[in-house]
């Protein structure tokens, strides 16, 4: 059985290979139709049946299992899940062992969980900083977005945890 470190730098590797090959909606598709729709079914029979419950049961047991020493918090607050990663495991694994291929690993998540959440229901808003932190937040399709000034209160406590002033942030939001 492998690891699940085991997977990062093939899983790497592969993105960059795929992308130079095919271009970039080759690599969405790998995504959608490799991690999505096979791999991660499971989660997303889990999150279609049982919506915020079923993310904190699927997301609480893969972070344990992934970054059982920490690195991250969940929590549901005002009827979203939220996802604090302070310490990716899988781009910590490729940043401490100096592995680089693809441009951007962490695009990765949200190429199989964005379509995964849009066919559940919920709006995602997602944003990394190539170093291993994230944040997320899902949350039903019919609800409202936070007030801003509340989403910004937050991204600026994130920021202030990551310790970090000065890096590239990718934001993706519905």
């Amino acid at each position: 059985m492998l690891g699940c470190y085991d997977f990062c730098a093939h899983y790497d590797w592969t993105f960059d290979w795929i992308e130079r090959e095919g271009g970039s909606p080759d690599l969405i598709e790998f995504w959608d139709a490799a991690i999505y729709r096979d791999s991660q079914q499971h989660a997303a029979q889990l999150i279609a049946a049982k919506g915020i419950d079923g993310m904190s049961k699927y997301w609480g047991q893969t972070l344990s299992e992934e970054a059982p020493d920490g690195g991250y918090e969940t929590r549901i607050e005002d009827g979203r899940f939220l996802i604090e990663m302070t310490d990716c495991p899988s781009r910590g694994f490729l940043l401490r062992n100096q592995v680089e291929f693809s441009k951007d690993y962490c695009d990765h998540c949200m190429g199989w969980i964005g379509p995964m959440m849009r066919e559940a229901g919920f709006k995602v808003d997602h944003t990394h900083n190539h170093q291993g932190q994230c944040y997320w937040e899902f949350r039903p399709d019919n609800s409202k977005p936070r007030a801003i000034s509340s989403v910004e209160k937050w991204k600026k406590e994130l920021r202030e945890k990551w310790g970090k002033a000065s890096f590239q942030l990718d934001h993706f939001g519905d």
